[in-house]
């Protein structure tokens, strides 16, 4: 199964045979201080320039946040679309719990986008999903529901179950759905690692849609974080996470990316992995 997603001229495919995907996470101001006062004056400069530098580094999709405290958010995030629209020619990921923000940037862009995000719950369901049938984007679906966190992978299966066959009764159909089976902080529970990881592999062999995760949230909380994300790209990728959500300026999240994409059948002859060092020696060693 196979979820496309568009630019304006430019799209890009996630797929189980396709190479990983990978949503830039740096235009989000929580805990970035300078990118958070520079969106609140309205100056894009800041995200502008990271946008850049994301795609320059990897990036095939950007996830885009506006949540500015006190901001008028569903004009910021449509404003902040145009000038990326202007900046950079990849798909878009609208990121926000506010559905009126969602739809005012689904309003200007020229595109597929992808929605970030749905949960299971049923007033998330009936506020997002509508949205993604009437602009025909894809939306990322977060295996929570009204009961909270499910604490096993039969119990996020069942979630992401629901919001599959909700998504069916507003139109928007499975290739449009992306799970994602939530990356929660190893060091506050050693076992939620794995939990997510046996999540993904059960989806994938259940359902069969396109499976995300913002993955550096694994990390949250202890020390080296690089090298517990890029371990965990890893995995997941070895149990069918086809997109994720992470910082594709670190040089060790991309080298992974691209080995585990040759690694996994998913470059030809090492085409893109040979192609990357010759491109960049410090980044593919």
């Amino acid at each position: 199964m196979e979820t496309w997603l568009a630019s304006q001229s430019k799209k890009v495919v996630i797929g189980p045979e396709q190479p990983f995907v990978i949503i830039g996470e740096r235009l989000n101001p929580t805990r970035r201080k300078r990118l958070l006062e520079t969106l609140a004056a309205g100056d894009f400069s800041i995200a502008l320039h990271e946008a850049q530098a994301q795609v320059a580094a990897g990036a095939q999709v950007l996830d885009v946040n506006a949540g500015v405290p006190g901001a008028d958010e569903p004009q910021l995030l449509a404003d902040l679309t145009r000038a990326l629209v202007a900046a950079v020619d990849v798909p878009l990921c609208f990121d926000s719990a506010n559905p009126a923000a969602l739809e005012a940037a689904l309003a200007v862009y020229k595109g597929k986008a992808l929605l970030n995000s749905t949960t299971g719950e049923e007033k998330m369901l009936q506020a997002v999903l509508p949205l993604a049938a009437k602009y025909g984007a894809a939306v990322i679906g977060v295996v929570t529901d009204d009961t909270g966190i499910p604490p096993t992978p039969e119990a996020r299966l069942a979630v992401a179950r629901r919001i599959v066959q909700r998504a069916a009764d507003y139109g928007v159909p499975a290739e449009d759905v992306v799970i994602d089976c939530l990356a929660l902080p190893v060091g506050a529970d050693s076992q939620a690692g794995r939990v997510t990881l046996d999540t993904l592999q059960l989806v994938r062999q259940e359902l069969g849609v396109n499976l995300s995760l913002g993955a550096s949230n694994v990390s949250f909380g202890l020390p080296d974080r690089p090298a517990l994300n890029v371990a965990y790209l890893a995995l997941g990728m070895a149990r069918g996470l086809t997109a994720a959500i992470t910082d594709p300026t670190v040089p060790e999240i991309r080298t992974t990316i691209l080995a585990g994409d040759l690694l996994l059948g998913r470059d030809e002859y090492a085409r893109r992995w040979i192609r990357a060092y010759r491109a960049a020696g410090r980044m593919v060693r």
